[in-house]
């Protein structure tokens, strides 16, 4: 495992190079995050109590969003999108030459740039919208790790759908289709353009049953207390998804990989 360790290592450290983006980044974040506040109190003024949100679960939650959102990679992360790019133009080759197993380097990959995004994105807008708004802050210490754990397993679910759109492309030749449609999906199915809670009926059921549920709107519910079925339940539900995306993977690379024709030669 020391390969994948020291891989996830120069991961962190390549996107830590770029300072400037990673600051624009948290201020652009920041500046959707007092825009969409705007939105959701006109929201919740009108329908109070929607979807079991008060009007601070609300606003807690949409900077909970804008600070998740770069780790989780909902908008397509570089490391799975240059996955997507290599497969394309045929320098997955030199990928499968390596010592490793696929779907782990590009993992390690995955998690040294969320890592890195986390601790440099995702506190500074709701450090923002706590000193503007009257945020939600869990009182139970016992809670962290289990919102810690939460944000791992969201980023986790997250690379295994992504990982599985990049992996597209060794049947398709071009996977930018595919990444175009997991990137709709994604945003309306993570909670990213409204609470999934807001959904009633059949079609909130369906939607908060998603993987990509696991990956934004459970977090976020874990940090609030509002998971129907207990923190265990939220958690075991995302490692579910996890197992079930990573075991699909890892068969599709076996498959995919039996035999690679590489355009050109």
């Amino acid at each position: 495992m020391g390969v994948y360790w020291a891989i996830g290592i120069r991961s962190f450290r390549r996107f830590s190079t770029y300072r400037i983006a990673t600051a624009s980044g948290a201020f652009t974040n920041t500046v959707f995050g007092f825009i969409l506040c705007g939105v959701y109190l006109s929201l919740w003024q009108a329908r109070p109590g929607l979807g079991g949100y008060d009007t601070a679960d609300a606003l807690t939650f949409v900077w909970l969003q804008q600070g998740l959102l770069m780790p989780i990679g909902l908008f397509g992360a570089s490391t799975t999108v240059e996955l997507g790019e290599r497969v394309r133009s045929g320098a997955i080759a030199v990928d499968l030459y390596r010592p490793t197993q696929l779907l782990l380097w590009w993992l390690s990959m995955d998690l040294g740039r969320a890592m890195f995004q986390l601790l440099a994105r995702g506190g500074a807008p709701l450090l923002v919208g706590a000193l503007v708004f009257d945020l939600k802050f869990p009182a139970d210490p016992q809670r962290w790790p289990a919102i810690a754990l939460g944000i791992v397993l969201g980023i986790l679910v997250s690379f295994g759908f992504r990982y599985l759109v990049a992996l597209s492309g060794f049947w398709l030749t071009d996977s930018r289709g595919t990444e175009y449609l997991a990137l709709w999906l994604s945003l309306f199915f993570s909670g990213m353009v409204m609470p999934l809670v807001v959904f009633p009926g059949w079609f909130g059921e369906f939607a908060r049953a998603t993987p990509w549920a696991a990956t934004m709107q459970v977090p976020i519910d874990i940090w609030l207390g509002r998971n129907p079925g207990g923190t265990g339940a939220a958690l075991l539900f995302q490692l579910g998804w996890c197992v079930v995306l990573l075991l699909i993977g890892q068969l599709l690379t076996l498959l995919a990989t039996r035999k690679v024709v590489i355009a050109g030669g």
